[in-house]
Order: structure tokens, then C-alpha cells, then sequence
């Protein structure tokens, strides 16, 4: 029998004169895997943060196994900006003892694309402080996954990686032994991870077996049961089962739903996208060029990122965009953007982008847009136009469409400056669909947003009759909305891949192994010299050898309590900046030292 690990008995917790959980009971047992969804703001982040006794509830108890080991990540964390990346993931470990933990090898390796830490400036050696927040979350999660731990508990941890990031992530967790409670978005990370779902819903939190799909057919169907016939075809997560059924029939590894009862209750869902309509739609309205680029250069300031790309997007074209950070997607997409703004006058590095006289393009970025706060959400969304065709002959108010967003009548009023990031990424969709561009340029357009107002947005783009480009890590979304992916694959070309987001990986897990082949071949060719003369080394070469090791050693040691030492005063003096220099430049000093004494240490091990 699975032990307890966690157990919450009648819970509740109000904020102002809202009940966000309102006696909820609920437990956490060795080996869940548990996935938390639900809309924002109706108190996920509350519940796993009361869950592992960050927060206090107002009513009800929180008990922990006795000996339970926790590790959380939350939105904000709390590493030291004085200390470097070492201090914080690896903490006093000389190099030839973590280098040799596989575990900690896998996390650096997953997280950071090598043990160098290439997208840092010194590597291990970097000063937390100046990082950016995506860099540092992801400082704050290698540490927390390095670490021994029963549960661990993850708020968003999918934020700011790539795909790549996310398909090691979801391996690493299927792998561990602890238990694991997360909060995410993405919902092919669900899928991949969890064998349990909570859904947070007024107050409640309804419990569900198996992954993401699973939890769509149990919650549709509970919904059927619920609901009048002609309300049910209205569902919209019955469309989205119709979509994992067909689409993408064994997405989850383990299936514990019904099939046959799953495939009744999609049997006259028509499919997400009449492809052939929406083609016709989209010659319709832009004519036979929407984007034409010739042997086009893109650059980053001196960086080639792009060179000789020939590329057509053609009318009702959907295309995912994905590949390496720094590869040139938004770069692409931004190049693409500036000639349509200036009607073909600014152009790339090289080469020429020819823009359809028809197009009329509408560019979501990852940067929100910034808004009169003292705007009402209403008001904001009418500056753009009062109704939308959103083609098919679907019309909307701009109300309506604030609505189907997840904006309330009541919250229609809210000024914008009161509202969340997720809130105002809506926002900022909202408005661009208003303005009703016949191609859509969305990147990242998941960020911060729940899965509800995700299936909002699909079922909004499965009628959208025009060309699409989507970057963005959310693989599910990308297999969810488009039709074709293309990837970056950091050499300067742009490739088709016709099995998808599966194909970009399987190609850069061959591109990182054929890189590390002849690093790995010439390290066993160096250690098979080095043994084959170590058979040859005397006696006395090998006695003096043994003592140069134990004075080595004594050396690390002392250098170890001097590091130490140095990171508790530099953390005492965080505020005096001269003399936190004074001490990095020493502690740096101390580092090369350790180097160059592990290198010799090594070395000589190999002789003894």
C-alpha cells in the first residue's frame, strides 16, 4: 500500500470575499503523479502553496509525512543574486565529484544544453544577478531537481524552456521515484507526466485518473451527463476529444478511458477544420501571394542566422515554427513583418520578401503591448472596431468575443491597469483578432495563458480563414492549430518536417551525439594511452605520485573552506558593491586555483 504524503482535510481559503477553495480534501501518496489545470485566478497557485505549507489556510489542516523531503517551485524564486550558478545548483562540490554524478550530469546537460553551460557568459562561474528571469528559473529548477526529494511540488515549471527543454523535462519526471505535483499549461506535458488530474473550479478542486486526454473525456462526459443534448454538441471539450481521438489517437502511453464510449460521444463532432472550406476562404480574401521570400539573408546584428532561404507562405497556409534558442524564428517572423509594414521598402540583409497587395497582417509578439491603464477592457477591445467577421460567417460583437476570452460582463469594466499578465496577453490577442487580419504572425502566443482560454482561442482559429505562422515551445498547440511544421535547426536553412515536432527532435538528439562522438572517441583514445603507459610507471614513480595526490587533496580541502568562507561574506556585504568586487575577485582567484589542482588530481589518479 502507497504511503500518505501529504493530506489536506476540509480546507478553505477566501480572498476579499471570494471563496477560492472552499472545503477541499484531498491527498498526495508516494509515486502520484498529479497534474493541476483550471482557470486563472480560480486558485491553483493557492492550492499547491498551501498544499506544501508556503501559505496558511483559513479553515481545515495541511499534515506532511514526518521525514517527508519537499522541494518547491514557485513563480518567484529565492536564489541569491551574489552567488554564482555553481554555489546555487552544485553548492560545494569540486568537479571531480558532481562531474562523475550521473544525475547531475543529465540535469545541467537537460536544462543548460551542456555541463559548460554554453548560453552562459562564465559558465558555472556566472553571477546570478544580472541573469534574466528565464535564466534564472532555470537555475532554480536544476537545483531543485538535483536534490533528494520524496515530493516535489512545480508551479509552471514548462515556462521559458524550448521544446526540446520540455521533452527532457517530462522524461526526467517519468523517471523519478518522488512523487510530484505541478501546475502547467501545457497540455502535451500533462499528458506525458501525469497519471492524475485536479481541476480547480469554484471553490472545488474535482479529482480525475489518468493524464490530460483522460481528464477531457471523464470531464466531457460528466458534462454530458449533466447537460441537454443540444448543449452538449455546443461543448468545446467534446471538439477537443474529437481532435485527440482522431488526430492523435494513442498520445497517451497508458489509455484509461474507455474507447468505445469516447468514440460514441464524438460520433457527429464534425472535424476541428474543414480544411478544403478554409482554403477557399483564405484564396478568397488574399489572391495567390501572401509571402514570397528569394534567397533571403537574415541577420542579428553581425550574425547570419538565416542565409540563401527561398520560401513561399501560401493563402490559408498554417505553419509551426519551431527550433533551437537563437536559430532565427522571431527573427524570421520579424523580417516578414517589416516588409509588409513598409509595403516591400524595408528588406532583409540579402535578398527580397514580396508581400501580397491583399495581406494584412496582424503580429502577436512576445512582448505585451502596452495600454492606457485607466481603459476599461471594453473599451480597449472597441477601439479597434465594434464587431468582427471572423469568416464563415461567424460575426461578433466585441463584447462577445471578450466573453468567449473568458472576459465576464462584470470584468469587461475592469481597468487595465488592474489586470493580470495572463489577462493581458488576452487582452492583446483579443485586439488583433478585432482588427481582422486575413495572416496571423503569433509568437509564443501561450504564454500566461490557462488551458481554458487556450481551447477558446483553437476553436477561434479552426474557422480563421487566412495564413498562420505560430512559433511556440506548447507542442500540443502547434499539433492543435496548424497543418505543416517547419524547423530551424541552427544551420542557417529553414527545413519541412513531415512527422513533426517528434522529427525536429529525433533530428537534434542525432545532431548533439554525432557532435559528442569525436569529443567522446578522443577521450577514450587519451585514457587508453594513459593506461597502457601507466603500466609501465615504477614503483617510486608511483609512491611520489600517491603522496602528490594526498597533498592535492589537502589543498581542495582548504580551498573549499576559504570558498565557503568568501560566499558568507560577500553575502554579509551584498549591499557594499566595492567591497562584493573585492571579494569575487578573490573568490575567482581561489576558483582558477581549484581548476587547475582538480586537472592535476585527475591526471594523477589515472597514474596510481
Amino acid at each position: 500500500m502507497a504511503t500518505n504524503l501529504v493530506n489536506v482535510e476540509t480546507v478553505g481559503k477566501v480572498y476579499g470575499t471570494r471563496a477560492l477553495l472552499d472545503g477541499v480534501s484531498l491527498g498526495v501518496n508516494e509515486g502520484d503523479r498529479i497534474g493541476v489545470v483550471g482557470r486563472n485566478g480560480d486558485g491553483k497557485t493557492t492550492l499547491i502553496r498551501i498544499l506544501a505549507k508556503l501559505e496558511p489556510a483559513d479553515t481545515g489542516r495541511v499534515t506532511h509525512a514526518g521525514d517527508l523531503r519537499l522541494g518547491v517551485l514557485t513563480q518567484h524564486d529565492s536564489l541569491d543574486p551574489a552567488a554564482t550558478v555553481r554555489h546555487e545548483v552544485i553548492g560545494d562540490l569540486a568537479d571531480h565529484e558532481w562531474a562523475g554524478d550521473a544525475k547531475i550530469r543529465d540535469v545541467l546537460t537537460g536544462l543548460f544544453g551542456g555541463l559548460d553551460l554554453p548560453g552562459f557568459p562564465q559558465g558555472l562561474d556566472t553571477v546570478i544577478g544580472p541573469l534574466s528571469g528565464g535564466e534564472r528559473r532555470r537555475i532554480a529548477l536544476a537545483k531543485l531537481l538535483i536534490a533528494e526529494q520524496d515530493m516535489v511540488v512545480l508551479d509552471e515549471p514548462t515556462n521559458h524552456l524550448d521544446v526540446e527543454g520540455i521533452s527532457w523535462l517530462a522524461g526526467h519526471l517519468r523517471a523519478r521515484r518522488s512523487a510530484l505535483v505541478v501546475v502547467t499549461h501545457d497540455r502535451w506535458f500533462l499528458d506525458q507526466v501525469c497519471t492524475r488530474m485536479w481541476d480547480v473550479q469554484r471553490g472545488a478542486v474535482h479529482e480525475y485518473e489518468g493524464g490530460y486526454s483522460d481528464y477531457v473525456f471523464a470531464r466531457a462526459e460528466r458534462e454530458r451527463i449533466a447537460a441537454t443534448e443540444e448543449a452538449k454538441r455546443q461543448n468545446l471539450v467534446r471538439k477537443e476529444l474529437a481532435w485527440l481521438r482522431r488526430g492523435a489517437p494513442a498520445r497517451t502511453s497508458k489509455p484509461r478511458f474507455r474507447i468505445e464510449a469516447a468514440n460514441a460521444l464524438i460520433a457527429d463532432v464534425p472535424p476541428a477544420r474543414d480544411s478544403a472550406e478554409l482554403m477557399k476562404f483564405a484564396n478568397s480574401r488574399l489572391g495567390k501571394t501572401v509571402f514570397d521570400l528569394e534567397n533571403v539573408t537574415v541577420q542579428a546584428g553581425p550574425k547570419v542566422l538565416l542565409k540563401h532561404l527561398t520560401w513561399q507562405l501560401g493563402p490559408g497556409d498554417r505553419i509551426g515554427l519551431v527550433g533551437v534558442n537563437g536559430a532565427g524564428k522571431t527573427s524570421l517572423l520579424r523580417a516578414m513583418a517589416e516588409a509588409a509594414a513598409s509595403d516591400g521598402e524595408r528588406q532583409p540583409a540579402a535578398g527580397r520578401v514580396v508581400v501580397g497587395r491583399t495581406v494584412k497582417l496582424a503580429y502577436l509578439s512576445q512582448e505585451v503591448a502596452e495600454l492606457d491603464p485607466a481603459l476599461r477592457v471594453l473599451e480597449a477591445v472597441e477601439q479597434v472596431r465594434q464587431r468582427v467577421d471572423l469568416g464563415k460567417g461567424r460575426e461578433m460583437t466585441a463584447s462577445q468575443l471578450c466573453e468567449k476570452f473568458g472576459f465576464t460582463k462584470e470584468k469587461q469594466w475592469t481597468p487595465v491597469g488592474d489586470l493580470s499578465g495572463g489577462e493581458r496577453r488576452r487582452l492583446q490577442i483579443l485586439r488583433l483578432l478585432m482588427d481582422e487580419p486575413n495572416v496571423l504572425f503569433l509568437d509564443e502566443p501561450t504564454n500566461d495563458l490557462d488551458i481554458e482560454t487556450l481551447t477558446q482561442l483553437e476553436d477561434l482559429l479552426d474557422g480563421w480563414p487566412g495564413s498562420l505562422v505560430v512559433i511556440s515551445h506548447d507542442r500540443y498547440f502547434i499539433e492543435r492549430t496548424t497543418d505543416r511544421v517547419l524547423a530551424l535547426l541552427g544551420d542557417a536553412a529553414l527545413r519541412m518536417l513531415p512527422r513533426g515536432v517528434d522529427e525536429y527532435l529525433e533530428r537534434r538528439q542525432r545532431a548533439q551525439a554525432a557532435a559528442a562522438a569525436p569529443a567522446a572517441a578522443a577521450i577514450s583514445r587519451q585514457k587508453a594511452a594513459e593506461q597502457s603507459g601507466a603500466g609501465q610507471k615504477s614503483a617510486a614513480e608511483q609512491r611520489a605520485a600517491k603522496k602528490e595526490l594526498q597533498k592535492i587533496e589537502r589543498r581542495l580541502d582548504r580551498i573549499g573552506e576559504q570558498e565557503a568562507e568568501l560566499h558568507e561574506r560577500i553575502a554579509e556585504h551584498a549591499t557594499d558593491f566595492a567591497k562584493v568586487a573585492e571579494l569575487d575577485a578573490r573568490l575567482r582567484e581561489l576558483t582558477a586555483e581549484r581548476e587547475e589542482l582538480e586537472t592535476s588530481w585527475l591526471e594523477l589518479a589515472e597514474d596510481v
